[in-house]
């Protein structure tokens, strides 16, 4: 479990890719021990296990799933990726609890800078706007923000400058693909509802 706050990063060093597969080697100064191979961590969104330590090297390993469902299918060397270690009991929940489960990717459409705020709209498939609840939370990229607005085919947040210096965010630009996980609460009174 992770709750959307970012603080850290990586940087893309190496990918490889398998049949149906893909393993990627992040640089990161996020401290990392021999205990936490096998640990979670939550990369653009995404729950990634650690399958191997090197200084500061961090591999993971993807598999069809975890590409069909986010934008690790347009990876690159040299991105910039979101990375939030899971939280431990006790820990102060700044955001909102993230799994880690990405449930599906979004558009970029338009970003917006009013003073030093980004207002940027992302567009979904249809089947998926039933979970947007306006000034509910989502996480982009692993990122917890609050939907502002909800759109004909997507949706509206507003990103201040704090969580742009932090995030790979500042580096989003028109039709990107973002990584979105929709608050664990609504899928589950949804599910309730069937």
């Amino acid at each position: 479990m992770f709750n959307g706050i970012i603080h850290n990063n990586g940087i893309v060093e190496k990918i490889s890719n398998g049949k149906h597969s893909l393993e990627i080697v992040l640089k990161t100064n996020l401290t990392l021990k021999k205990s936490d191979l096998g640990a979670s961590l939550c990369c653009n969104g995404t729950c990634l296990t650690i399958t191997e330590i090197k200084k500061k090297l961090a591999s993971f390993y993807l598999s069809k799933e975890t590409l069909n469902k986010t934008n690790f299918k347009f990876i690159k060397i040299g991105n910039i990726i979101n990375i939030e270690k899971s939280l431990n009991y006790g820990n102060k929940i700044s955001g909102h609890y993230v799994q880690g489960h990405t449930d599906t990717t979004g558009r970029v459409v338009s970003i917006i800078t009013l003073n030093k705020t980004w207002i940027v709209v992302f567009e979904i498939k249809k089947n998926f706007q039933k979970y947007l609840i306006e000034k509910g939370s989502i996480a982009i990229n692993g990122v917890s923000l609050t939907i502002s607005k909800i759109k004909k085919n997507g949706f509206e947040v507003n990103i201040i400058p704090h969580t742009l210096k932090l995030t790979n965010l500042i580096k989003l630009k028109k039709n990107d693909q973002i990584n979105i996980e929709f608050d664990i609460f609504s899928k589950y009174l949804l599910n309730l509802k069937r």
